[in-house]
């Protein structure tokens, strides 16, 4: 079959296919369903793809990040324009995926949110690893979806911040000085003890391994949580845009 043919038969569009076939993007479980009823395969593509590795579910830029997450012991999160991805409700998810411009095909859509929410099973681990979120207040003003999903998002926010493993601060929009204003990090410990860095600015990542540049921006993380509210304070806040 020519790839127009083969999207024709599977209802997705020519591109996602042609993204599949040049290793642009995943193959999840649903279309190798497919795929297996359309070549009569017996549903070796699924067992294939269900085993493929956690960092080759997702887009290749963020590829890297969720393989840290996957074996970290502690991450430090500095989010500037909206909840972070481990913090989301599908929900919330999707309308920022809907905010995206060019618009996202919906095969894709749904590729992500699946991959958005499996990268969260961290937090059902027997010993998740110990996290730290700093949001920028303005990530809670800005309506991403309707108020409805505004207010599920924070009271998601709330709920996680009660987890042990869990540290939740908000960044002041008021706040100066401000150590944070070159952009958002992530900073991971893994297993072993490695200290590296995730940075991202629109479709461009960068891990962040060198000893120096790592500890550079850990000493900002560090003058970050002094800046921005504590743990009780940032719940007092989220509590109050809730009205309670």
């Amino acid at each position: 079959m020519t790839q127009a043919e083969l999207a024709d038969r599977l209802r997705v569009s020519q591109d996602k296919v042609a993204s599949i076939e040049q290793g642009r993007r995943p193959v999840s479980l649903a279309l190798a369903e497919s795929l297996d009823e359309l070549f009569d395969t017996r549903g070796s593509l699924k067992v294939a793809v269900a085993k493929i590795p956690a960092r080759e579910k997702f887009p290749l830029f963020v590829a890297d990040l969720v393989e840290l997450e996957q074996q970290a012991r502690a991450i430090q999160t500095y989010e500037t324009q909206v909840v972070p991805g481990l913090l989301q409700t599908p929900e919330y998810m999707r309308a920022v995926f809907d905010s995206s411009y060019p618009p996202i095909e919906d095969e894709t859509l749904e590729d992500w949110l699946a991959g958005r929410l499996e990268r969260q099973a961290i937090w059902e681990r027997e010993h998740p690893p110990w996290c730290n979120f700093i949001i920028e207040e303005v990530a809670f003003h800005r309506p991403v979806g309707d108020p409805d999903v505004m207010r599920a998002q924070v009271r998601r926010v709330v709920e996680l911040g009660e987890l042990q493993c869990m540290g939740i601060q908000i960044m002041p929009t008021l706040r100066r000085p401000h150590a944070g204003l070159s952009g958002p990090m992530v900073l991971v410990e893994t297993v072993d003890h490695d200290s590296v860095a995730y940075l991202e600015d629109q479709c461009i990542s960068a891990l962040v391994e060198d000893a120096d540049e790592v500890h550079s921006l850990q000493l900002k993380y560090g003058m970050l949580r002094s800046q921005a509210l504590s743990p009780d304070e940032s719940a007092r806040l989220l509590d109050g845009l809730l009205g309670a």
